[in-house]
């Protein structure tokens, strides 16, 4: 039990909002915009879930500019699945986040996506006023994840907690969980509903894996 963790930061993406593949299909739009295979390409998209997307591209594409390119691809791909009715809440995602805010924590939601997906996706949720404080990878200076940077940001900004071992970060990857590990949060936690599994979430520095984000109150007591 945990009782004085203050300040909890949710990833999106397949912990608390549901997947379904929706990623690799914007990927592979973005990446036939480039002219480039998918097929060559999703497993290093499927290991680095949760990295920002733009390093990702950075890395397959080489060029910055390519990077960008497909970068407005595929954000203009994951915009049309979720206006089409493609993003939905992982069970109990609202209900915890509800529960630890009542239990008196603040509650950030933080993105590997661009503001204007991120934007979209707490939109057809209706989540736009739910978590206290939502952040992006250009919120906290443009690195994301596995960087601490958004997890400290959501230190700094909201001033829930007086020390960084009063945080906890939730996800479903190991870049969620490196995060954590180099913010210095007491809780690191990883859900199974996502990207990476057990092995891979343990590895990363997670304290503890739950099957799923419903569990999170019960374990932060």
């Amino acid at each position: 039990m945990n009782p004085d963790i203050r300040l909890v930061v949710l990833d999106m993406a397949g912990t608390t909002v549901a997947d379904g593949g929706l990623v690799e299909e914007a990927f592979a739009a973005a990446a036939r915009h480039l002219g480039a295979e998918p097929a060559d390409m999703l497993d290093y998209v499927r290991a680095t879930m949760g990295e920002s997307k733009i390093s990702v591209f950075r890395h397959l594409f080489g060029t910055e500019a390519q990077a960008q390119e497909a970068n407005k691809a595929f954000e203009a791909a994951y915009a049309d699945l979720v206006d089409a009715g493609r993003v939905t809440a992982l069970p109990d995602a609202r209900e915890t986040i509800e529960t630890l805010k009542s239990q008196g924590r603040t509650v950030v939601l933080t993105t590997g996506f661009a503001r204007t997906t991120q934007d979209a996706i707490l939109a057809a949720l209706g989540w736009q006023d739910l978590a206290d404080l939502t952040l992006c990878p250009a919120d906290a200076g443009g690195r994301g994840r596995p960087y601490p940077d958004m997890v400290l940001t959501a230190f700094l900004r909201t001033g829930a907690a007086d020390a960084v071992g009063q945080m906890a970060v939730v996800g479903d990857t190991s870049y969620d969980m490196l995060s954590g590990v180099r913010a210095g949060a007491g809780v690191v936690a990883g859900v199974l509903t996502g990207a990476h599994d057990t092995h891979a979430l343990r590895t990363a520095g997670a304290t503890q894996v739950l099957d799923g984000v419903g569990q999170l109150p019960g374990v932060l007591g």
